[in-house]
């Protein structure tokens, strides 16, 4: 066991602050553990002097003075939260203080003098888990509420948090355990050449839950794109407005912009939350042939960049372009990059500098060209719309969507033992062969649930959680 399990098996009480470090109005300090009660007993005088901590209600608030041997450091209110019925299952305190940092720390200090340890990153949420009020996933998903920055990320971490993938896995695991209940049953009785299981209905039940574990792990391709944001590359040849372009859609001076040809050399990215999806918007280097060691560098950038987008705006100059030229490059960068499982936006920018219609206006039309002016951020609203309807028709996010690379990896893992399976089946192989495959997909599928897991995937999961959950 490595140390950061070893910790937790002393069962002892952890304390640590839940508030983000700092100065501010409040700080809140947790304890969990089986002395909970007792240690903050020990620094804590209620106002009303008949309450006792120890035998305190659950899930009830009191109003008092924390004090030091020689000082009262803070008034406070002091919650209370009894075991089971609490976020670790164990007895939990937490303290509300005033966020001076002063405090915080005396507070603390305090504590570990009375008999409190500090808590390991993850320390509460890992009780949590190793206590049976969540499983793994459930858990590795309270990390990701607590860093979801749009609307999109914090429904997925909600109905991860909720159990709703983890009813899934449950449901494929309890289905896949059916039958290797039956495949095991027939090695007990090799000998007598016995089938307990019927090969067209384990066929059939196999079917099912190789559909349903192809869909989730599929679904990953979206659920890491909502977790994380939405790539979407701008790229274009040089000086067509991809810098200006940037700026306009960020509303602010984001990008370096210039007459001069090859001005981004290098990858830029922001953010924005359109409707609560967050869009990482990439401004890439111009894509042309040239001499500059540094300005190929930022071109190779731009294409890996290219290569890990999902929305693609390519941005011409109206002025400059013909319809032949589009189609070319448009075909050379469908070669590459595979453009059809990315969307891809046509944006025909410095409409200000047009003096007639283009001859190949209808041309563009027909390629669904969005015309702007990024100088003067005309149309840019086009260009959200266009993007909020690319990702519209993406899986709904109530829908059960893998967002963590673990579960992906698993996931992949068990549909390969589960494929191997069917394979064996056809080939007629002895039980015994088919009976492996079995077993290491139920051991994939538990890793995700934490059924089946080691101390080195528990520390490194909860080693990553910010102190104080």
């Amino acid at each position: 066991m490595n140390t950061f399990l070893n910790t937790l098996a002393d069962n002892d009480t952890i304390c640590a602050l839940s508030t983000p470090a700092g100065t501010g109005a409040i700080a809140v300090i947790r304890l969990s553990g089986p002395d909970s009660f007792s240690i903050c007993k020990k620094v804590f005088t209620p106002r009303k002097r008949s309450i006792d901590l120890e035998l305190a209600p659950s899930h009830a608030v009191y109003f008092g003075d924390i004090k030091s041997d020689v000082e009262i450091i803070d008034e406070v209110l002091i919650s209370i939260f009894r075991a089971p019925h609490s976020y670790t299952a164990e007895n939990i305190v937490e303290i509300s203080c005033h966020g001076s940092m002063y405090i915080q720390q005396s507070i603390l200090e305090l504590l570990l003098i009375k008999g409190a340890r500090l808590a390991k990153p993850g320390e509460f949420t890992m009780r949590a888990f190793l206590n049976g009020k969540f499983d793994l996933s459930q858990a590795e998903a309270v990390a990701d509420l607590i860093a979801a920055n749009s609307t999109a990320s914090h429904q997925l971490a909600i109905n991860q948090m909720r159990g709703g993938f983890s009813s899934k896995i449950k449901e494929l695991r309890g289905n896949l355990l059916d039958f290797a209940s039956l495949i095991e049953l027939e090695l007990d009785f090799s000998e007598e050449d016995v089938e307990f299981a019927d090969r067209t209905q384990l066929n059939t039940l196999l079917d099912t839950i190789e559909v349903e574990t192809s869909r989730l792990a599929d679904s990953f391709r979206v659920g890491n794109v909502l977790k994380n944001g939405i790539p979407v590359a701008i790229v274009g040849k040089t000086n067509v407005g991809k810098s200006t372009l940037l700026n306009a859609l960020l509303n602010e001076e984001r990008a370096i912009v210039s007459e001069i040809p090859g001005t981004t050399r290098d990858t830029i990215e922001d953010t924005l939350i359109l409707n609560g999806m967050m869009f990482r918007f990439i401004d890439t280097a111009g894509l042309r042939d040239s001499e500059d060691i540094i300005e190929n560098i930022g071109i190779e950038r731009t294409m890996q960049k290219l290569e890990q987008a999902a929305i693609v705006l390519y941005v011409f100059d109206l002025n400059e372009i013909t319809i032949e030229e589009l189609n070319e490059t448009l075909t050379d960068l469908h070669t590459q990059f595979s453009l059809d499982e990315k969307k891809v936006i046509l944006i025909g920018n410095k409409t200000d500098e047009l003096l007639e219609i283009p001859k190949h206006f209808i041309d563009l039309v027909d390629h669904e060209t969005i015309f702007i002016s990024a100088k003067r951020k005309e149309n840019i609203n086009l260009i959200i719309d266009s993007l909020l309807k690319s990702v519209e028709n993406s899986e709904a996010i109530s829908d059960t969507l893998v967002t963590n690379a673990r579960h992906y990896e698993a996931l992949t893992l068990a549909l390969a033992d589960i494929q191997r399976v069917k394979d064996a089946f056809k080939q007629q192989l002895p039980s015994d062969l088919v009976a492996i495959d079995i077993r290491q997909a139920l051991y994939h599928l538990g890793e995700i649930s934490g059924e089946v897991t080691n101390d080195e995937i528990l520390g490194n999961i909860f080693g990553k959680f910010c102190i104080g959950k």
